[in-house]
C-alpha cells in the first residue's frame, strides 16, 4: 500500500482544513487507517484512527470534538476534517495504514509522506 497525504496549508486560528490520504492498491479496505502528527522538536503523536469498515473511530483527547476522521473505501481515501484549529495543531500530519486498530504508531505498516499544517494565531 502506498499512501499520499495532501490538503495541508496555512490557516488562521479558528479555521478549518480537510486532509486527504489517497491509497494505492486494491487492499485499502482491509486496513485500519490512522492520522498522526509531529510538531518541531516533539515526538510523533496519535491524532485519530478509523477501522477498516469505518464503523469504529477513536480520537486523541486534544482533538476530540474538533477533528473528524472518515473514509471512502470506493475511492481508497481517508480524510481528516479539522475544525476550530489552534496554533498548537501546527505539525506535519501523516496518514498510516495497519491491520491492527490502534493509536500506537508502532503497529502501522505503511506511512504517507506527510503534509504540513500551520495554524497562525
Amino acid at each position: 500500500v502506498q499512501l499520499q497525504a495532501s490538503g495541508g496549508g496555512l490557516v488562521q486560528a479558528g479555521g478549518s482544513l480537510r486532509l486527504s490520504c489517497a491509497a494505492s492498491g486494491r487492499t485499502f479496505s482491509r486496513y485500519n487507517m490512522g492520522w498522526f502528527r509531529q510538531a518541531p522538536g516533539k515526538e510523533r503523536e496519535f491524532v485519530a484512527v478509523i477501522s477498516w469498515s469505518g464503523g469504529s473511530k477513536y480520537y486523541a483527547d486534544s482533538v476530540k470534538g474538533r477533528f473528524t476522521i472518515s473514509r471512502d473505501n470506493a475511492k481508497n481515501t481517508v480524510y481528516l476534517q479539522m475544525n476550530s484549529l489552534k496554533p498548537e495543531d501546527t505539525a506535519v500530519y501523516y496518514c498510516a495504514a495497519g491491520l491492527v486498530y490502534s493509536g500506537s504508531s508502532e503497529v502501522y505498516d505503511y506511512w504517507g509522506q506527510g503534509t504540513q499544517v500551520t495554524v497562525s494565531s
